[in-house]
């Protein structure tokens, strides 16, 4: 049996520079989909507006009807 309780990997790397290594690319993956999601977020934010303004355009609409039923019920 060997002294050295495991073996050095085939590509010479520690294993400290091959953790880093993938968290790099973890971190760099990450970074993208980050980027995606903002993206998403600002494509989807034009919709969310006009849905606003529609519903405010609806709430005039309908305190405009109150308002005659109002009238029409005082006559």
């Amino acid at each position: 049996m060997s002294e050295e309780p495991t073996q050095n990997m085939p590509d010479g790397r520690s294993f400290e520079e091959r953790v880093f290594t993938c968290l790099d690319s973890i971190d760099a993956r990450l970074q993208a989909f980050e980027s995606q999601a903002e993206r998403r977020a600002l494509e989807t934010k034009p919709i969310w507006e006009r849905a606003l303004a529609e519903l405010l355009e609806l709430k005039r609409s309908l305190e405009n009807v109150e308002r005659k039923i109002d009238v029409l019920s005082r006559a």
